[in-house]
Formats: structure tokens, C-alpha cells, sequence
């Protein structure tokens, strides 16, 4: 099976999804494939968090931290 990667008019997106749905020999996926190495990572910090090896801040801190460079 390929795949591709269309980038469709947001004005024609519904229309087009509906139209690709109708033909018997196209699937559909609206899932959004995570590479597993960004799924260890994410694994890995999480295991840090909790095990009190890693500081977190909320989420209003990590916007200043950002917007203020």
C-alpha cells in the first residue's frame, strides 16, 4: 500500500474528505503516529518526574520563560 501526504484548501478540506471516503480502495487515518523514540523520551522523563530526579513548572511559567526572550 503507498501513502501520501495531501495539504488540501481548508474551504475544500469536508467536501474532499467525504469525496476519498466514498472510493472502496482508500482508508482514512486521522491518527497521528508518534515515533517511538519521542515515546521513550516522553517515558523516561516521566520516570525522572516521579522519582523526584526532575523539576517541573507549570505551564504559565514555561510560557513567561519563553515569551520573555
Amino acid at each position: 500500500m503507498k501513502q501520501i501526504t495531501l495539504n488540501i484548501d481548508e474551504t475544500k478540506f469536508k467536501a474532499f474528505l467525504s469525496f476519498i471516503k466514498t472510493l472502496d480502495y482508500v482508508s482514512v487515518s486521522d491518527e497521528i503516529a508518534i515515533p517511538l523514540e519521542q515515546q521513550q523520551e516522553v517515558e523516561r522523563r516521566l520516570k525522572l518526574v516521579q522519582e523526584g530526579k526532575m523539576k517541573t513548572r507549570s505551564w504559565n511559567q514555561a510560557k513567561q520563560d519563553i515569551f520573555k526572550r
